[in-house]
Order: C-alpha cells, then sequence, then structure tokens
C-alpha cells in the first residue's frame, strides 16, 4: 500500500511540473505574459494620447484660420499689417529669448492675414 501512496505521489508531482515550471506554460510564463500585456496597454494609452492630439491638430489646420495664423507667427515670423514688430537683441547681437508667450489672437482680427516681417 506504501509503494502505491509513493508512486501514485511521484505520478502526480511529474503531472504538475509543467503546469508550475513548464518550458511552454506555467506560471512563470503567466506572469511575464502579464507584465508584457501592462506594457503594450501603457504603450497602446501614450500612442492613442498622441493621435488624438495630431488629429486635434489636422482639424485645427483644416477648420480653423487661428491654427495657420499661429504656425505664420511662431515658425515663419510673420506679422499682422496693423502690428508692429519689435526685436531685442542681446549683448551679444542675437534674438534674446521670449521671456512671455505671445497673446493669442484677438476675435476680431481673425479674418486679417498676416504678413512677412522680411
Amino acid at each position: 500500500m506504501r509503494l502505491i501512496t509513493l508512486a501514485l505521489a511521484a505520478l502526480l508531482l511529474l503531472i504538475q511540473f509543467p503546469l508550475w515550471l513548464g518550458k511552454n506554460g506555467g506560471w512563470l510564463r503567466v506572469g511575464e505574459l502579464e507584465r508584457q500585456v501592462e506594457a503594450a496597454q501603457k504603450r497602446t494609452e501614450e500612442l492613442k494620447a498622441r493621435n488624438a492630439k495630431l488629429e486635434s491638430e489636422v482639424r485645427d489646420l483644416r477648420d480653423g484660420k487661428g491654427a495657420v495664423e499661429e504656425r505664420a507667427r511662431y515658425e515663419l515670423g510673420m506679422i499682422k499689417s496693423n502690428e508692429i514688430f519689435i526685436q531685442i537683441l542681446g549683448a551679444n547681437g542675437q534674438p534674446k529669448e521670449m521671456a512671455t508667450p505671445l497673446p493669442p489672437p484677438k476675435p476680431d482680427d481673425k479674418n486679417k492675414s498676416p504678413t512677412p516681417t522680411h
């Protein structure tokens, strides 16, 4: 009877080994796969936020003139015809960094297009 009990216990351990420590499965692999899923979900959320930001920017560029005007101001240095452009140079003769951001365009100025400063 003791021999049968030992044989059954050994057989039970042999059957359980792949479940707990097996190469293609097992609980160690489950933990690793859960970490990979969490990393993939985090990356997916980051990409969704990035896509939403890009979609918003595309919508602004298609529908409104505000985004186009903002890009013209900041990237191309354009100003409106009724504005005065003042540039402050540092001691080295280079333009200084802006201490404060430019205010947003006024609602009554939306129909006027910016003109280049050059």
